[in-house]
């Protein structure tokens, strides 16, 4: 292998540990993101703020604070000095009278002459202190004599001791003559001023992400099969535009499904005064063995006619309402045992659901019959959770291969040797119980049945 194809494995390899750590990287980042727009939008906001915040905040202290603080410290350094030289150039002022009239008068410092001898032992110095680095560098850098000092022991003075050839110059200064104190009252503004702006930020955004939170509440009610009265555009421009799209689009919606409701209607008002007609033929004509066969064709097609339109119509019209979904369940228990069957119903958890209460009944009636059709004992199960509602049929019939499970809601579909297969039916009950569970935004799926036959269990959201 010559040196350029080693080079260009190793960059292979490289790029790849490269893109699974941006990878990973990626997928922890996400992880911690949060995932609503409102707290997202924050985080945009608040962001950039703090790291400006910081910025100007360290700027300002490592620059303004240090050289304001270093200049003054320097300052009342000099004046300590030149104490220093007119102490040693004036031996006459034996009790130093004037040196501490001028130190006060001119310098504003307070100066007094201990005897000589050791100095005091370090004090606590506090974790981060400036004043007591800047005094330290200007006293060794401009004095060059063995000083102490204290800037902690009294809050508003910094004391300053100084070892003289016969002495120990003790020298009291304002905090204020040698320390930028201003610092602390730049940062408080600073830190209130952004507080006011991200609460006055935080209200306007409140604002404008309540209408994006109404358009997806009205999506997810139309979707549900509710309606949204109060529902208008609100909000920026962008915001309206969509919520203008979302009405149009229910409204062609809504106008496809009256269209072909009205067209079946009509249809079937047509088709039944025909099948009306046969009737009254048939009963002028009498009973005879040759006219009960078309008696039932008649009936049957009376029946047909009424399921097609039914499909066509699915639940239109109707308004969600509260509804005890643990009473409809048990009245779906008395047809069922009615007819010869053995029933048992349990729901769990609290039994009023807003759904639309005929249609719905439709549709769980549509899968007991299918269930009682094939088998003679019939188990019907409810649940209710803060997202769900989940009702489950089960039976001990011979069941549905699984292969054929999504065919059978297929409409019109019959199969010859399963249950879908009914004499004189028309192959709707399954997808018309589909179709008023979807209307309510949830779904029916069918499996394993612990009875032995097929379970099938209709969720909608809450």
């Amino acid at each position: 292998m010559s040196t350029i194809d080693t080079g260009l494995t190793l960059l292979k390899s490289a790029a790849g540990r490269v893109s699974a750590a941006n990878g990973w990287m990626g997928h922890a980042f996400k992880g911690w993101m949060p995932t609503g727009l409102y707290a997202r939008a924050l985080l945009i906001m608040i962001v950039p703020m703090v790291v400006l915040q910081s910025v100007v905040a360290f700027v300002f202290m490592e620059r303004h604070w240090n050289t304001v603080t270093r200049r003054l410290s320097a300052a009342v350094v000099q004046d300590i000095a030149a104490l220093i030289d007119v102490y040693k150039g004036y031996p006459q002022d034996k009790d130093r009278d004037q040196i501490r009239r001028i130190a006060q008068q001119r310098l504003g410092l307070v100066v007094d002459f201990l005897p000589a001898g050791d100095m005091p032992p370090p004090g606590p110095k506090p974790f981060f202190s400036l004043l007591d680095q800047t005094l330290s560098v200007q006293l060794g850098r401009q004095i060059g004599r063995s000083f102490w000092i204290d800037t902690v022991g009294r809050s508003n003075l910094v004391e300053i001791r100084i070892q003289l050839d016969d002495a120990v110059m003790r020298v009291f200064a304002q905090r204020s003559a040698a320390y930028a104190s201003n610092s602390e009252i730049f940062l408080f503004w600073m830190v209130g001023t952004s507080s006011i702006l991200l609460i006055v930020a935080v209200l306007f955004l409140r604002n404008q992400i309540r209408p994006i939170l109404r358009l997806a509440d009205a999506a997810e009610s139309f979707g549900k099969g509710r309606e949204a009265p109060n529902f208008r555009p609100r909000g920026a421009r962008e915001v309206r535009r969509a919520a203008v799209a979302f009405l149009e689009m229910k409204s062609r919606i809504e106008r496809t499904m009256e269209q072909r409701t009205a067209m079946l209607a009509g249809v079937s008002h047509d088709l039944r005064t025909i099948l009306t007609r046969f009737k009254l033929e048939l009963a002028l004509i009498g009973d005879s063995p040759e006219l009960e066969g078309m008696r039932k064709d008649v009936d049957e097609m009376s029946m047909m006619l009424e399921d097609y339109l039914a499909f066509a119509r699915g639940d239109s019209g109707e308004q969600s309402q509260p509804t005890d979904m643990a009473q409809a369940l048990e009245e779906l228990r008395g047809d069922a045992e009615r007819h010869g069957h053995t029933a048992t119903v349990a729901f769990h958890g609290l039994p009023v659901v807003t759904v639309k209460p005929a249609s719905f009944k439709r549709c769980l009636a549509n899968l007991v019959t299918n269930a009682a059709r094939y088998g003679k004992s019939i188990a019907i199960t409810g649940q209710r959770d803060h997202r769900y509602l989940t009702v489950t049929i089960d039976d001990d019939g011979p069941g549905i291969p699984t292969h054929l499970r999504e065919e059978v809601f297929k409409p019109f579909l019959r199969l010859d040797n399963a249950r879908n297969q009914d004499e004189g039916g028309t192959g709707l009950g399954l997808a018309i119980a589909r179709d008023i569970a979807r209307s309510h935004g949830g779904d029916i799926t069918l499996g394993d049945s612990p009875m032995g036959g097929l379970r099938a269990s209709v969720r909608i959201p809450v």
